[in-house]
């Protein structure tokens, strides 16, 4: 039931429109993915590319596919598809998104080799977005306030397979204190009263009130100012909520422009992106703003989605030319490097050459995608490849810097989870391949060992070409080194 006082204010805002708002609100939720392009399968083709388009060759799980025509690689599909069951999850072949929730990215418009920050990033998927637009260069910088919620993401960033995101769990105060000036995008998908998502989670609806809403909009306003601090002039901060509220929307901007007179709104392209009709309403404001119809308004009885808000930003002047990175944490103990020298030596297939040197980490950032200059770095005892942007993280709550390759164990290299699902499968010395449906992959996610032959050593299992997770055969057996966490219970 939708909460009465949420239904007044709805019926006085819209108007003759409100008959279609309430229709639309009564029918059953859409349901989308994005396929991930930085997965890259046996052939050298990426999970997007071979199941995007045209029908021919998708998988079962992708049979019903329909494109979302505001996100590159944003797919509709049926209830029954069930993909969130499919081992392609496990693999990071796409990510789960409620199809609205796409414009924000999308409108953010990122570049590839730019320095990207995700404010309110939990739990990823507009993260993950922005890396697939980043394309491996460039830094991603996702942050979340909640713990919690921030292992998720960083979670969902090592399941997609993106070696140049750090995640952190800190405050938007801290963060701000820290890197002013230093983004060239910024996304704030600001906490709101989630009224956009009534449809998707009932629990809302008991959560709902004013007086939350006028709380929402106080913090939005607080999180707008840290995001402004960190952009660099002639940057572009996108805003967005998953609600209704003109309070949390148009209120929002408005409230912003009057407090930062640096910034302005940027035309939206909507007919180009499919989303006509959903401009901003300057009438919801009670001082409206020079340009609030370039916001964008998502409204379910117009476009196939969920309530959503989104306003580009463009902070005036031009962005500098330096473009100097921080120094990161850590360097490579001499043992180390010649432990993993090995391990690349002798399991991997690196496009450089892997005799020591900066020649390792330039060879495995070509591997997992990462285009440009990276350096390694030492977290506790867990190494990582990290992009060459990566300013100083000392002082902060870091939960993934970057791409963790693995860890030293009884002078040995022992590879990460994160590495198997980021590396291309043709740099893996041995490649184990699995059929998505058969009893041998379920055996492999619920952590099963399994008989197999051939040269031993650290094996990539695939699932259909991409990569899954390790495992090391010695003596006629597969021993499973899926994560225990990870690994299914039937």
């Amino acid at each position: 039931m939708l909460p009465e006082q949420f239904l007044k204010r709805m019926q006085e805002l819209l108007g003759t429109e409100y008959a279609a708002f309430v229709e639309a609100m009564e029918k059953e939720r859409h349901q989308a993915l994005r396929l991930n392009p930085l997965k890259i399968g046996a052939e050298g083709i990426s999970a997007a590319r071979r199941f995007g388009g045209a029908d021919t060759g998708r998988a079962a799980v992708f049979a019903h596919l329909t494109k979302v025509p505001w996100a590159a690689d944003g797919y509709y599909y049926e209830a029954t598809d069930q993909p969130g069951k499919h081992p392609f999850h496990e693999a990071g072949l796409y990510y789960i998104q409620e199809p609205s929730a796409m414009v924000p990215a999308e409108l953010l418009g990122v570049q590839p080799g730019e320095r990207v920050l995700d404010l309110c990033a939990a739990p990823g998927g507009k993260s993950t977005q922005i890396a697939a637009g980043l394309g491996g260069r460039g830094l991603l910088f996702c942050n979340e306030i909640h713990p919690a919620r921030a292992r998720i993401l960083s979670e969902n960033i090592e399941r997609m397979g993106i070696g140049n995101a750090c995640v952190t769990n800190e405050t938007p105060e801290r963060l701000a204190e820290r890197f002013e000036g230093f983004f060239d995008r910024i996304l704030v998908d600001a906490p709101c009263s989630g009224e956009g998502m009534f449809r998707k989670n009932e629990a809302a609806c008991g959560e709902w009130s004013l007086e939350n809403i006028k709380l929402c909009a106080q913090r939005q306003d607080a999180i707008l100012d840290c995001g402004a601090r960190m952009l660099r002039p002639g940057g572009r901060l996108v805003y967005s909520t998953c609600t209704f509220a003109p309070e949390e929307n148009e209120g929002s901007i408005c409230r912003f422009l009057k407090r930062h007179e640096d910034f302005a709104l940027l035309p939206v392209d909507k007919e180009r992106l499919g989303l006509k009709g959903c401009d901003g309403r300057p009438g919801f404001a009670a001082e409206p703003a020079a340009g609030l119809e370039e916001t964008v308004r998502i409204w379910p009885h117009k476009i196939d989605g969920e309530g959503h808000f989104a306003a580009v930003l463009w902070r005036k002047g031009n962005l500098p030319g330096d473009r100097n990175g921080g120094e990161a944490p850590g360097g490579i103990r001499e043992r180390a490097a010649e432990e993993l020298t090995e391990f690349c030596r002798s399991q991997l297939r690196l496009p450089v050459s892997s005799h020591g040197g900066e020649g390792i980490y330039a060879g495995i950032g070509m591997a997992v995608g990462m285009e440009e200059t990276v350096r390694a770095a030492w977290f506790g005892e867990n190494l990582y490849l990290v992009a060459a942007d990566l300013p100083t993280l000392k002082g902060l709550k870091v939960l993934r810097p970057g791409l963790q390759l693995g860890t030293f164990k009884k002078k040995r290299f022992e590879p990460s989870h994160a590495l198997a699902l980021a590396l291309a499968p043709g740099y893996a010395a041995h490649v184990w391949n699995l059929e998505a449906g058969s009893r041998e992959t379920a055996a492999y996610l619920r952590g099963e060992t399994f008989p197999a032959g051939g040269e031993k050593g650290w094996y990539l299992i695939c699932v259909e070409g991409f990569g899954l997770g390790w495992g090391k055969l010695a003596g006629g057996v597969m021993k499973n080194h899926y994560p225990i966490g990870l690994r299914r219970k039937c």
